[in-house]
Order: C-alpha cells, then sequence, then structure tokens
C-alpha cells in the first residue's frame, strides 16, 4: 500500500481515519461484539465464535488494539480481552461528531 500522507490532514480528521479502519471490516466488528459479550475471552474463544483461524484472529486483534479499544489480561499462558469503555466512549464520540457535524454543514 502506498503512503498516505497523513501530515497533510488534521489530528481528527486521522483519528477518524483510523477508527473506521478498524470498524470498516466485518470480522473486526464481530470480535469487538463477542468480546463485549463475553468479559474476559480469549483467542480460542473468537476462533470458534467467528470461524476464522487463529493467526486471522491474532492479526485482526493487533488492528483493533492499535486504536486502543481493547484491555488486555495475563492469565497462565493466554490473553483475556475485554473492551475499554472509556476508549470506547473516546471513539464512538470522535466518529458521532464528524457525522453530525458533516450533516450540519449539509443543511446551511
Amino acid at each position: 500500500m502506498g503512503f498516505s500522507k497523513k501530515q497533510l490532514f488534521n489530528s481528527t480528521q486521522n483519528q477518524v481515519a483510523n477508527y473506521t479502519k478498524v470498524l470498516g471490516h466485518p470480522a473486526r466488528v464481530a470480535m469487538i461484539q463477542h468480546i463485549s459479550e463475553h468479559k474476559n475471552c480469549n483467542c480460542n474463544e473468537l476462533v470458534k465464535s467467528t470461524g476464522l483461524s487463529q493467526p486471522t484472529i491474532s492479526q485482526h486483534l493487533v488492528e483493533i488494539r492499535k486504536i486502543g479499544l481493547l484491555k488486555q489480561k495475563v492469565k497462565g499462558k493466554n490473553l483475556f480481552y475485554t473492551i475499554d469503555s472509556d476508549q470506547l466512549n473516546e471513539c464512538r464520540r470522535v466518529v458521532n461528531d464528524f457525522f453530525v457535524k458533516t450533516q450540519v454543514n449539509c443543511s446551511k
């Protein structure tokens, strides 16, 4: 993929793009939903719930973690994931503000 030239855009534009990029894949959406419904779930549970392979789940978890949406806890040799509620609220606020401001601009 090419260089995105993020420096050409303001921080809000980059932030909205980062959040929506993660949410732009149905597997990630399904994983986020599953984790929100099943607190402290691990990679194996996500494999069972989605039907995707473990390496694929791990790659998606990396992308979701990049935006800070997941908290992880180590228990033995396993990582368990929960949703970071504060970051979820921030993500929701940023994306919602984008759409509200865009809608207001369209109404002018």
